[in-house]
């Protein structure tokens, strides 16, 4: 994933997510479990001139891609994602889905992501 403030970027999915950071450098950070892997990689600079995160962040759901997270719990990722500036959406916009409660949300940069707890 691409980001322009990496260290922002991989302390959400850190916190939220639950994913440790291993391996950290200037320009990428690596976040892992047992089963995913992912690398929040520095724009180039250029490029990241021409990126203007408002805040809050305007949801960027135009994108080919959105990541799904399991979480022990959604209230408590909600809490984690607002304490490291991102947001999900409202517990009323929580759904049930294949067995999980499901609810959207955004990372600090904008980037639609999704969280799954078990449904009891």
């Amino acid at each position: 994933m691409y980001a322009k403030d990496i260290s922002k970027v991989a302390n959400f999915y850190a916190r939220v997510a639950g994913l440790p950071v291993t391996h950290e450098e200037q320009d990428h950070i690596v976040l892992e479990s047992d089963a995913f892997q992912l690398v929040v990689v520095a724009v180039p600079r250029k490029l990241g001139a021409t990126i203007h995160i408002t805040q809050p962040p305007q949801r960027r759901e135009g994108t080919a891609i959105k990541l799904v997270f399991p979480v022990a719990s959604i209230a408590a990722a909600r809490e984690a994602a607002q304490a490291h500036g991102g947001q999900l959406n409202s517990p009323s916009r929580v759904w049930e889905f294949q067995g999980s409660r499901v609810c959207d949300g955004q990372d600090p940069e904008g980037n639609v992501v999704q969280f799954r707890e078990r449904a009891l």
